[in-house]
């Protein structure tokens, strides 16, 4: 640990390692050392358990970890969470809830936030991966929370993530958006209605600390000619003349019509909140994880097929040809 307090790079090897054994009693008494130390709990969880599962992810995204040594890394983190939360006092400020969009299934980083925010006294409702948003709305109505955090890692959850904001606004709740399928520096959570944005844990306390402004029915809309619906409307036709375009082998067939159903959300979420940027920058990243699993001319292979499929939606198709230039050009 480095002056002041802070997590440095030694320790952060260290829990690393601790992370690739699956130790979890070495990764939990690390982190428990940390707070016996003077480190705090935003310190451990935020300088090293995020930091950590962020370079995990690089890992696996670089195919030199196989997912069950990713699922196996997380479950760790996930119990060093619970251990730094079990020192948690009792709360003296006001009710939060903390939920994943719908369909979002890494469920860490709210995980991290949900504690962060309950040391810094906020008594924390922690709702779990994939909440519907017609579950959310219920719940809202029954808690009456001062705010809701919302979790998005991935963008093309976006649309799904709208209508959970919809849904708190409506029941006059405001919403603190949180993760990176908001965009860089959130760039896409105002466009979907959030009050506010936070790029860590302990963004979200500062955020709570000040005033929200209250959930209300005049916030951002869809784009006026609405080009996205017509296409979420046909998205499970997409996936299926996409994957039967490309006709993978029965043992990867699962996996791809997965991907293609990431991409085709992404795709739908660019046109919702009208950035291109969003599917240039989702379809990079398959690029990049394709590439390394030897793969790449699958990409272009998809998005040759949605663009095909979309001819009667110009401008939708439009999005698609200039991601598969992208690819090309790359």
């Amino acid at each position: 640990m480095s002056p002041g307090g802070r997590i440095g790079p030694a320790t952060l090897i260290t829990y690393l390692d601790h992370l690739e054994r699956a130790d979890r009693a070495g990764a939990v008494a690390l982190a428990q050392g940390l707070l016996a130390d003077g480190c705090s709990v935003a310190d451990v969880l935020v300088d090293l358990v995020a930091v950590a599962q962020r370079e995990i992810g690089r890992r696996w995204l670089s195919g030199s970890w196989s997912v069950a040594q990713e699922h196996a890394a997380t479950h760790v983190s996930e119990l060093v969470v619970d251990a730094l939360g079990a020192a948690v006092g009792a709360p003296h400020r006001g009710h939060v809830v903390v939920a994943c969009v719908e369909g979002e299934w890494h469920a860490l980083a709210a995980r991290i936030v949900s504690e962060v925010v309950r040391a810094a006294g906020w008594r924390v409702t922690f709702l779990g991966a994939s909440v519907p948003a017609r579950h959310l709305v219920s719940y809202l109505h029954q808690s009456g929370p001062d705010a809701v955090l919302l979790s998005c890692v991935q963008p093309n959850r976006l649309v799904r993530a709208a209508r959970m904001v919809e849904a708190s606004r409506a029941a006059g709740v405001p919403v603190v958006a949180g993760g990176p399928g908001f965009g860089p520096e959130g760039r896409w959570a105002t466009a979907v209605g959030a009050a506010a944005w936070g790029a860590s844990a302990r963004d979200a306390v500062r955020l709570l600390a000040g005033p929200l402004p209250a959930g209300t029915h005049t916030g951002p809309q869809p784009p006026p000619d609405d080009e996205y619906v017509p296409v979420l409307h046909r998205r499970r036709e997409l996936v299926r003349l996409a994957l039967a375009a490309v006709d993978p082998p029965e043992a990867t067939a699962e996996d791809v019509a997965a991907g293609i159903a990431h991409l085709v959300d992404a795709l739908i979420a660019a046109a919702r909140v009208d950035d291109d940027r969003l599917l240039l920058e989702f379809v990079a990243w398959q690029e990049e994880a394709l590439t390394a699993r030897g793969g790449r001319r699958l990409l272009d292979e998809v998005l040759a097929a949605l663009e095909r499929a979309l001819a009667e939606h110009p401008r939708v198709a439009a999005r698609v040809r200039h991601a598969r230039a992208a690819v090309t050009a790359g």
